[in-house]
């Protein structure tokens, strides 16, 4: 019985994410979108990027965390193992062309990224806590005219987000530590689930302040960590670099034949899984960034949007294209390796010291238990906009238990189901996008006008 529902629930995840689905809406509405702002995420990254990264806050401004902190909450949630296991699984399968995809994912995503925030911060509001409460489930209620329509919407994003973070945002995360940490270091799957269960739980129970504290110390660290790693990689295999980078674009628009191990890839494999894992990484679309958006401490919804933008440059432009160019450079795309393999595989040719496994095992670590934090915040907002802050509490105490389980048990039934729920998510929001978008450019414009 339950290999049957978890085959159901895997080819119900394949359709939703597959081309017909999800996919081109997606991306219709990310390039509808750009097309609409102007291609502000060309021409106000370097400004965005100064924001979030140099200014970080906004003195005086309401809100319970700082630009910064609210920028590093949702790369908590979104630099995940979708980094490591999601680009060499692209690559595995739709060959290097699959990069490329995740790239023009990531580019037009950039704006949708900047809208979800945007929205998110203009139709906030604060609860019984004193804490701010936005996202899609709000600005779908609050700012779409014909009321029913808009608190259905916005019901129904938070009851998908609420299941999903116990999914993608949790249990599978704390699977991946397990793994890779029984591969690497032979320890134990109950105490891997033991450890990061407590560490959560000591940062969660703080709520959103104690999250964005650690958040904001932990995540560059963790990300510097990782980005030094690929680019000592990169130095040391440079001459292959422009030989990587050709494949990525012949790959792109022919596909790429059979090389040695490697199963062969045709153009639409490329493509379906350079936007697919794109999308899964940087969640551009989803609209779960936009509730940590909605924290930030700020008096203009564009500066908090130009900051959340960056998101998904960091997350696919940056992080995603040096796990791709290390596993091409190396030659470990032939191998017929995929996921934390083929990344474990590229790191222990890059860097021909014998502990490459490891690094990528902590990494992975990092990058499941920074995921774990912030899409709590996401699931804790989402269950309090359905049934109040008393929920609150009892969710953070199931979330916690349930990190400790997703890392002893299979899960291969929850992973499908989370994806669904994932996808499911997009669907009220990019409906909410789409008809909110004047809105969005009448900010924008007067913003910059000021």
């Amino acid at each position: 019985m339950h290999e049957s529902f978890t085959a159901l629930a895997k080819s119900l995840s394949d359709v939703i994410w597959g081309p017909f689905f999800l996919i081109p809406p997606l991306l219709l509405t990310g390039f509808y979108l750009s097309v609409r702002l102007r291609g502000i995420q060309f021409t106000k990254l370097p400004r965005a990027l100064w924001l979030g990264l140099v200014i970080r806050r906004e003195e005086g401004a309401e809100g319970d965390i700082s630009h910064f902190q609210a920028l590093m909450t949702a790369l908590a949630a979104t630099v995940g193992t979708g980094n490591i296991v999601g680009v060499a699984g692209a690559i595995a399968v739709g060959g290097p062309g699959a990069l490329f995809w995740m790239w023009m994912t990531g580019l037009v995503g950039m704006a949708t990224k900047y809208s979800e925030a945007l929205l998110s911060v203009k139709y906030r509001t604060v609860d019984e806590r004193g804490e701010q409460c936005g996202g899609p489930m709000v600005y779908l209620a609050h700012g779409i005219r014909w009321a029913p329509l808009g608190k259905t919407l916005g019901a129904s994003f938070a009851l998908f987000a609420a299941i999903a973070s116990f999914g993608i945002g949790n249990m599978v995360q704390s699977n991946s530590v397990a793994e890779a940490f029984s591969g690497a270091f032979h320890i134990p799957h109950y105490l891997t689930g033991l450890i990061i269960a407590v560490a959560a739980g000591t940062v969660i129970l703080g709520g959103i302040r104690s999250i964005g504290s650690f958040t904001g110390a932990f995540v560059p660290l963790m990300i510097a960590v990782y980005i030094l790693s690929c680019l000592l990689i990169l130095a040391l295999t440079w001459e292959r670099i422009p030989d990587a980078l050709a494949l990525v674009f012949e790959g792109a628009f022919s596909g790429t034949a059979a090389v040695g191990g490697f199963a062969g890839a045709t153009l639409a494999r490329a493509i379906g899984k350079g936007v697919a894992r794109g999308i899964f990484s940087n969640e551009s679309g989803l609209g779960s960034a936009g509730i940590a958006a909605a924290a930030a401490q700020t008096r203009e919804p564009v500066s908090q949007a130009l900051v959340s933008m960056t998101q998904t440059f960091i997350d696919t432009i940056v992080v995603c294209t040096l796990t791709g160019l290390a596993i091409l450079t190396t030659g470990s795309w032939e191998t017929g390796e995929g996921g934390a393999r083929l990344t474990q595989h590229a790191f222990d040719v890059g860097l021909s010291a014998g502990f490459g496994s490891q690094i990528v095992a902590v990494c992975l670590a990092m990058f499941a238990f920074s995921t774990i934090l912030g899409w709590c915040y996401y699931g804790e907002k989402s269950v309090e906009f359905l049934g109040g802050p008393r929920l609150v509490l009892p969710f953070r105490i199931l979330y916690i238990a349930a990190t400790f389980l997703g890392a002893v048990y299979s899960l291969d039934f929850v992973w499908a189901f989370a994806e669904i729920m994932n996808g499911l998510m997009a669907v009220p929001n990019l409906i909410g996008l789409l008809l909110l978008s004047g809105v969005l450019a009448r900010e924008t414009r007067q913003f910059f006008r000021r």
